[in-house]
């Protein structure tokens, strides 16, 4: 394993994944995950894509979110690390915004096409209450 991430551009596989949990529209965006992809977020571990998509509209539906990349690297063999915000409010008190950081890595099986072999995001902190 190389000794030092590099920030690199983030590439366009990334921008789509954000915006597929946004939108809640998954296509392409989702197409890097797989049916033996594992998503940890938090405590929570999800397998496959199916199981994957559950979640994010469980956790995504009721909210107006956002999520910006504000860092990515390239950190080798395979690993992508992402640094990002999450704006978001109730879709029933769009007033109340409340902003998250979180953060990403993504374990690749392979780099073309993509391929997600895992995936760990930790989010937070943030005021639960203002948005569940």
């Amino acid at each position: 394993m190389e000794d030092n991430a590099r920030a690199t551009a983030v590439p366009g596989w990334v921008l789509k994944f954000m915006d597929a949990i946004d939108t809640l529209e998954f296509g392409e965006g989702f197409a890097p995950l797989t049916e033996d992809t594992d998503m940890f977020f938090g405590t929570a571990h999800l397998h496959g894509v199916d199981a994957i998509k559950a979640f994010f509209v469980k956790i995504d539906e009721p909210l107006i979110i956002t999520h910006e990349v504000l860092e990515f690297w390239s950190a080798g063999d395979g690993v992508r690390l992402l640094r990002g915000e999450a704006t978001m409010a109730k879709k029933s008190d769009p007033d109340q915004v409340v902003r998250a950081p979180f953060m990403h890595i993504f374990y690749l099986d392979q780099e073309e096409p993509v391929r997600i072999r895992t995936l760990r995001v930790t989010a937070g902190p943030l005021e639960t209450d203002a948005v569940m």
